[in-house]
């Protein structure tokens, strides 16, 4: 697999904030303790430098968020000179207010404050680069993994069931439920680490449920309730055919009668909803194993893995159906 693009962070992300703010501090503090005397820290100075320091760590951080959508389209170099000298233009600004204020030139001290901030941005630049580069091998097997357990071994073989036992009286449909089969395959094969537009994730669980109402037949009664899904929303690879097959696996297999299968996508905001509800079967059912929460936990990891803090992912079971949840970020194509 080739490696990773070197790319900015996307500052409008909450957990890319964060861990700014975070990191930032941690360093302004470690340089602090060790420049104190003794090695103990002065907490009267601590406090005096936090009023030049967090007013121009928070100016950058608000910039940052505003550029947000010029970094995107720069390149990665352009981008590491933008923030750097955001973040030291904005230490000299705040250190020039300070010495305003007190009826003061701006000083020496101020191109100090511009190279600390400097250095600071590009540790902090360092670290997002590191965890870009670590975390794309984990995304990588985070879709091997998804592989084994969500494209299941007896679901192939009821497939290829399906699609022989229709070849003589309706070879068309048989044809037609190898092409589905073959698009899901390929769709597993393809690079887990870029999002694709939500149409072509729509078009891969429609092929699902036909093929498995190839085998379910009436049994399997499906719901799309996405007249107001954004199509141009981007999601990660196979993010909806695992829900619907757990959705089929302990829904509808386990009762006789079948169940009903309900996927309603909209935009709430600047959010994706995704619901995903199925009958529970009745109580006499034969039991199913227990794999739903590894499938679950492996798109909760690739959810995390591309939005950081801002998705989620939660499960329910009321009286009469198991519900899940998916929220993330709206990103158009």
């Amino acid at each position: 697999m080739p490696s990773p693009q070197t790319v900015l962070p996307d500052f409008r992300n909450l957990g890319v904030l964060l861990r700014v703010l975070l990191l930032a501090e941690g360093l302004r503090l470690l340089v602090w303790w060790i420049q104190a005397p003794g090695g103990s820290v002065g907490w009267s100075g601590y406090l005096e430098q936090a009023l030049l320091y967090e007013p121009a760590l928070l100016s950058t951080v608000l910039l940052l968020f505003v550029l947000q959508p010029w970094l995107a389209r720069v390149s990665y170099g352009r981008g590491v000179v933008a923030v750097l000298a955001l973040a030291a233009l904005s230490a000299v600004a705040w250190q020039g207010v300070l010495a305003w204020s007190l009826g003061e030139r701006l000083g020496p001290a101020a191109w100090h404050s511009a190279t600390v901030a400097a250095i600071v941005a590009a540790a902090v630049l360092f670290y997002f680069n590191w965890r870009h580069h670590r975390l794309s091998p984990a995304l990588a097997e985070a879709r091997v993994t998804a592989l084994q357990s969500r494209i299941r071994p007896h679901f192939l073989f009821n497939s290829l069931n399906s699609a022989m036992a229709l070849l003589r009286t309706q070879p068309r449909q048989a044809e037609a439920v190898l092409q589905d089969l073959a698009d899901l395959y390929r769709a597993l094969l393809s690079d887990a680490r870029a999002l694709v537009p939500l149409a072509q994730e729509l078009q891969l669980a429609k092929a699902y449920v036909d093929i498995e109402a190839v085998r379910l037949g009436s049994r399997l009664r499906m719901h799309w309730l996405i007249a107001h899904a954004p199509q141009d929303a981007l999601v990660p690879p196979l993010l909806l055919q695992p829900l619907l097959e757990n959705a089929v696996r302990y829904g509808v297999e386990p009762a006789a009668d079948g169940a009903d299968v309900t996927l309603e996508i909209y935009a709430e905001d600047d959010r994706l909803v995704i619901f995903v509800r199925n009958d529970l079967p009745p109580e006499h059912s034969p039991p199913v194993p227990n794999g739903n929460h590894m499938a679950l936990s492996n798109i909760r990891e690739r959810l995390e893995l591309h939005f950081d803090a801002e998705a989620q992912l939660k499960r329910h079971t009321t009286e009469r159906e198991h519900v899940v949840t998916v929220r993330l970020p709206r990103r158009k194509a």
